[in-house]
């Protein structure tokens, strides 16, 4: 079967005439010019969004990367149904983002090396999108339509998206078509001709016969070479989006005690997302405490928290589409016991280290082993394992993924580069039962910033948020900015810190050597520093 046939072969189809909306939406109706809406207006209240102009220079350096007689095709994401006749909340696919700044539905942009000839006229891009209709946008919202999309977003030629089946575009004149589609959950609407299902099958029919040449995986590739370097733009807004997560990471901190749900905790973090106008978390929010601090992404949060536990606050703030990532491991009592200090700094050190190793030209996972032959030291000095081999045991994720427009961003996991930005967030999980003394059990540490690259080192962009065992116990004694104050909260005795790990690297202005190591390091296990593969040393999240 040809591969556009397999693909095909996927999408969901329904009934026609089946409603996803709810209370008894009227079906979407075509209008006539003369009925649509012709006012322009930019609906969008922010005003602090990526310009067209951004988009506008997205979509050129795309094309830089085009070789000649190249053409690109991606397709919005679709509507995802939640259950029965509800909708999740609409996000947009990052590639079709990053390129048009259209965060709408049944859309499809077509993007030419060189300029083609239509119907007299010269186009360098193309784009189909939902017209106005006042009847469906009474439901579901307004629309930019086809003139918003040219005047507002500056794309060069926006057409209706039902114009797509029979628009006369011969993609058997380039010698390389470059394609992205979406990936599951492509629903059919009958009643809507021009959705993302019909635009989606009329491409097919295009294509399906065409020669060599078509290659999803290379339009992927390109995309990821220009998202994994962040442009001025991007980074105000990533800045931003990590400002919001880490004040969240401080009024958890603030307010955190004994009895507290992680439901709870999550809502703490939440509401700062939100009163910070962040319109959403960037991944389902991670708080687990105790034995859940031991599960890498925990997202079930109902477990009530005890004086004992560590909890685990993995969080994201997504603002105008870009994501952070930082995690912070917290005593719910206020103060951390012998045992997790111990665990705590290594993690620390392993950090520490991981960051100072995230330089331009290094390769992408040199903080990935720098921090793991520190958490392998550890671990054997302490008795936890017998040998390096085992570190995986209690270490079995990567230090190190981009961050930006998603969560885990598009990359292609080579040298560092000024303009990445990555994380660096190594951890330790000793659930109970594991084969080590039971003081050490249900002890789970994570630790995570998020770093830029630049030409004169990294740059950690969540510095703010603290993270020693002292910073920690002192501001989990304050008042929260923002959630009334706890008032049977007593104030944590602080007893002397521990020294930070002995064999973390002590001058900060030394970065260790690629796969360099104290002379009295044990080698790292092999399961853990063998792997090249980027989906096994992804970082954890």
């Amino acid at each position: 079967m040809p591969s556009f046939l397999r693909f095909l072969s996927l999408l969901v189809l329904l009934p026609i005439g089946w409603s996803f909306s709810s209370f008894g939406q009227e079906p979407e109706l075509n209008l006539t010019q003369e009925e649509a809406p012709t006012v322009v207006n930019d609906y969008r209240y922010d005003t602090d969004l990526l310009s067209a102009e951004f988009h506008q220079q997205r979509r050129q350096a795309l094309r830089d990367l085009m070789p000649d007689s190249s053409v690109a095709v991606l397709f919005a994401n679709p509507v995802r149904n939640r259950s029965n006749d509800v909708d999740f909340e609409y996000h947009q696919d990052p590639n079709f983002y990053y390129l048009t700044g259209l965060k709408e539905p049944h859309s499809v942009v077509v993007i030419f090396k060189q300029p083609i000839e239509i119907d007299g006229q010269s186009y360098s891009e193309l784009v189909f999108v939902q017209p106005r209709n006042p009847r469906s946008e009474v439901w579901t919202g307004k629309r930019m339509g086809v003139a918003g999309t040219e005047q507002v977003l500056g794309l060069e030629k926006a057409y209706e998206n039902i114009d797509f089946a029979h628009f006369p575009i011969d993609f058997g004149q380039f010698s390389n078509l470059y394609y992205l589609t979406p990936q599951n959950d492509v629903r059919d609407d009958g009643r809507d001709l021009g959705d993302l299902y019909s635009m989606v099958k009329h491409f097919v029919r295009k294509v399906d016969t065409l020669p060599n040449g078509i290659d999803p995986r290379q339009l992927s590739d390109l995309m990821a070479e220009l998202r994994e370097v962040k442009t001025p733009e991007e980074m105000v807004l990533l800045r931003k989006a990590i400002d919001i997560t880490c004040e969240a990471q401080q009024e958890l901190m603030a307010n955190l005690k004994p009895g507290m749900p992680e439901y709870e905790a999550e809502a703490i973090v939440e509401y700062v997302f939100k009163k910070n106008g962040a319109e959403y978390q960037g991944f389902p929010s991670i708080l687990g405490g105790g034995e859940n601090s031991c599960i890498l992404h925990y997202t079930t949060n109902r477990k009530p928290l005890i004086g004992n536990n560590l909890l685990v606050s993995d969080i994201g703030a997504e603002y105008h589409g870009y994501t952070a990532d930082v995690t912070r491991t917290l005593p719910v009592d206020g103060r951390f016991s012998k045992e997790e200090k111990i665990i705590y700094n290594i993690v620390l050190a392993a950090q520490a280290a991981g960051i100072k190793s995230a330089k331009a030209g290094n390769r992408f996972w040199t903080p990935h082993r720098v921090a793991s032959r520190i958490i392998t030291q550890g671990l054997l000095e302490n008795g936890i394992i017998g040998q390096s081999s085992e570190v995986g045991r209690y270490f079995m994720h990567g230090t190190s993924h981009y961050l930006g427009l998603d969560v885990h961003d598009a990359g292609l996991f080579g040298p560092l580069k000024p303009g990445n930005v990555i994380t660096v967030e190594p951890g330790i999980y000793i659930p109970e039962g594991s084969p080590c003394d039971p003081k050490w059990w249900n002890i789970g540490v994570r630790i995570e910033d998020d770093v830029l690259i630049t030409a004169k080192g990294p740059e950690v962009l969540s510095a703010c948020v603290p993270k020693t065992v002292k910073e920690i116990e002192q501001l989990m004694q304050q008042s929260g900015k923002y959630v009334v104050p706890n008032p049977d909260k007593s104030p944590v005795l602080m007893e002397p810190e521990i020294p930070d790990y002995p064999n973390a690297p002590k001058d900060k202005s030394e970065t260790p050597p690629e796969n360099a190591l104290p002379e009295e390091s044990p080698a790292p296990g092999k399961e853990q520093l063998e792997s090249d593969d980027p989906e096994a040393e992804d970082g954890e999240g």
